[in-house]
């Protein structure tokens, strides 16, 4: 069998019926804001002019809801008692308040290690130049009292 121009079919989920059902090649909008938020997926199928069929699969992830900031509890771990923890939730569409615009979590170790060996290595090399070696103390750039004039 041979098909005269090659043709598209786009499924979106488990939908039978196609989204796009066009002649080859075209362009594809495909509006999210329609789709509920969470996991989707796209299955393509294409026929070539000789009626060979090609399939692909495009698992993508919808979020068109704010987006959701939980301080003080991390998936998948085991507490006890109480648990208290912080939630808020915002988009691209609401008003810039600083208040909301960083996440409440504690600085991270590695930025408390990464500073604390700048300040160190800082301190370090300010006290390894303060004590000018004599072979340099009276070049230029070391000398305490101005050079004498050329004469």
């Amino acid at each position: 069998m041979v098909v005269e121009n090659p043709h598209v079919r786009i499924y979106l989920d488990d939908d039978t019926k196609p989204i796009i059902d066009q002649e080859l090649p075209t362009d594809v909008t495909l509006d999210t804001r329609n789709l509920e938020d969470g996991p989707h997926r796209l299955l393509i199928r294409a026929q070539d002019q000789n009626g060979c069929e090609g399939i692909e699969e495009i698992p993508f992830q919808v979020h068109n809801g704010p987006g959701i900031i939980v301080s003080g509890l991390r998936p998948n771990s085991t507490r006890r008692g109480e648990v208290h923890f912080t939630i808020d939730a915002f988009s691209a569409d609401d008003p810039f308040d600083p208040r909301r615009a960083e996440a409440r979590s504690s600085i991270p170790v590695w930025v408390w290690v990464m500073s604390l060996f700048v300040v160190a290595w800082a301190v370090w090399y300010a006290a390894r130049m303060w004590d000018v070696p004599a072979e340099y103390a009276q070049t230029p750039t070391y000398r305490s009292e101005p050079a004498a004039p050329a004469k």
